[in-house]
């Protein structure tokens, strides 16, 4: 089989693998045409190659399990894969089951339309329900965002990079995947005003008016890393080794994560925050200090105000100080 599939390793790399080293038995016991769709439905049908990585899991998962039961792909029937998804949420949450079981209905759909299979073994099956009001990505208060990009050590290029990096997350509601895919040249001047681009999922490109703050962290950053005129290069970059200097490769998600972790850890700040942290901070700031809702999704490039409203946690807020109430 010729052809290559685009996913990211454990490190959130970019990387290319053969589709035959990853091909569940049970499809290349069906034949040539199986093998075909199969890969084609990974290369041709999702772009986005996070999402690849993770729907790829989720079919080796249930066919590693279908396989164990003595199974072919055209033996596979709404019961198995009822079975299948009511072991997984055994332990699993209720998202992870159903990302596992659209992974599954998709490859299926994508099988019968290459004629491969008839029909759709997970067309009727019912996924667990699931409703969130509230996300449950840990958020910061605003002296505790404070606290952590003012502890930063702005003395050498690296310490101005993470402050440019939580400041870009937390000012642009930045997906962690759009900020490291950008490019010097995605930090511009439009008018008055400095504007950053952002490559979000799918290919869009979401533009947002820089924080005055932001441009402050951006400004200096660029000024000592001496990156202005490289626009064509990554923003933002690695280090080499531990010689507090920056060098060609642009940060992985990785890489920023264990960077915000390091900063958090050296701030004393006892939340166990990630990137997305920062996402949630930015938008409830951004409501508790007179935003709206409507304006704070068009901020996050959201498709729901629902969505949008899962960041929203200043209710937060109110129930510690309700329950600072009890005075037993």
């Amino acid at each position: 089989m010729t052809g290559e599939l685009v996913v990211t390793n454990k490190a959130e790399e970019v990387v290319r693998i053969d589709p035959a080293s990853i091909m569940p038995l049970a499809i290349r016991q069906a034949g040539p045409r199986a093998e075909e769709k199969f890969a084609e439905f990974f290369a041709a049908s999702i772009r986005n190659v996070n999402t690849r990585m993770a729907y790829l899991r989720a079919i080796q998962k249930f066919f590693t399990w279908i396989e164990g039961r003595g199974l072919g792909l055209l033996q596979i029937r709404p019961l198995h894969v009822a079975a299948y998804v009511e072991q997984l949420g055994r332990d699993r949450s209720a998202p992870t089951v159903k990302q596992n079981l659209a992974a599954i209905r998709m490859l299926f759909d994508y099988l019968i339309v290459g004629q491969v299979v008839e029909m759709n073994p997970a067309a009727a099956v019912r996924g667990p329900s699931y409703s969130a009001k509230k996300g449950k990505t840990p958020v910061l208060d605003q002296d505790e965002a404070r606290q952590l990009l003012d502890h930063i050590d702005t003395t050498s290029v690296v310490g101005l990079r993470d402050r440019a990096v939580i400041g870009l997350m937390v000012y642009t509601f930045a997906r962690v995947g759009a900020l490291v895919s950008m490019n010097v040249e995605d930090y511009y001047q439009q008018g008055k005003r400095w504007w950053v681009r952002l490559h979000e999922k799918g290919g869009k490109l979401h533009e947002v008016p820089a924080h005055h703050k932001l441009e402050e962290f951006l400004d200096t950053y660029l000024d000592q890393s001496g990156l202005w005129e490289q626009k064509k290069g990554p923003l933002f970059r690695v280090t080499k080794g531990k010689t507090r200097k920056l060098g060609v490769k642009r940060m992985t998600r990785r890489n920023v994560y264990e960077m915000v972790r390091r900063r958090a850890i050296d701030a004393d700040i006892g939340t166990a925050i990630g990137c997305h942290t920062f996402r949630a901070t930015g938008i409830t700031n951004y409501l508790t200090n007179g935003g709206t809702l409507e304006k704070a999704q068009q901020l996050a490039n959201h498709e729901s105000a629902r969505t949008t409203k899962l960041y929203d946690r200043r209710d937060d807020k109110l129930s510690l100080d309700e329950v600072e109430r009890i005075t037993i």
